[in-house]
């Protein structure tokens, strides 16, 4: 069972997340709170696998309480959900360590996908946001692209594989399970990965590797 916490200042969204979340059985929200610091002192109180956050409350805004939830409970993963896809909060919350970011217009499918990702291990940004992550980030003096590839060229085969299936959502025992390799296995080869790529986490090594054109069709 995913055990997941739920913040939005906004009690109907709450009830509509929650509503989403209530069609998968394995998804069980055990907390709600309405201001960032509430949902900090939730996720200290209840140490759920997954702390949902919206960017805009009041008290604490949900960039900041990831950022607390990061110290004081870092086994919780956690996702951002926001109406706003402002390149800032997009950036902040990917130098947080959040394990994903939604926007609340997209499919719900998509928010039952990032909370299982999350609670995996794995990261998980909407195509929306990760095609913009991409967009924005464009150097016109040399491509991206290009330097992601060379990043990628240094992995070894088996590495590129684990780096493609991470990049698509995967957790290591999903990695684990297509590959036929053990877990511990599998998180040798990401730990490797991050430190070749010099990324700090699943999500900034998941982008590089839509860059070099391994990621899930975008």
């Amino acid at each position: 069972m995913v055990r997941v916490l739920l913040a939005d200042d906004e009690a109907m969204i709450r009830a509509g997340v929650r509503a989403i979340l209530a069609t998968d059985r394995a998804i069980e929200v055990v907390a709600e709170a309405a201001d960032g610091h509430a949902a900090v002192e939730m996720v200290r109180a209840h140490r759920p696998d997954v702390a949902l956050l919206d960017i805009r409350m009041p008290v604490l805004d949900g960039l900041r309480a990831a950022e607390e939830i990061g110290a004081v409970a870092p086994a919780t993963a956690v996702v951002m959900l926001t109406t706003f896809g402002q390149d800032e909060n997009i950036s902040r919350a990917l130098g947080s360590g959040v394990s994903g970011f939604l926007l609340k217009a997209s499919d719900p499918r998509e928010l039952i996908t990032a909370v299982h990702a999350a609670a995996g291990g794995a990261a998980y940004l909407s195509p929306a946001i990760a095609r913009r992550v991409i967009d924005d980030y464009r150097d016109p003096a040399r491509s991206l692209a290009a330097r992601a590839r060379e990043s990628v060229a240094a992995l070894t085969d088996r590495e590129r594989d684990v780096l493609a299936l991470l990049a698509a959502g995967h957790s290591n025992a999903e990695i684990g399970r297509t590959l036929h390799l053990v877990e511990g296995t599998v998180k040798a080869h990401v730990s490797s990965i991050l430190t070749k790529l010099d990324a700090r986490n699943r999500v900034r090594a998941a982008i590089l590797a839509y860059r070099a054109g391994l990621g899930p069709g975008l």
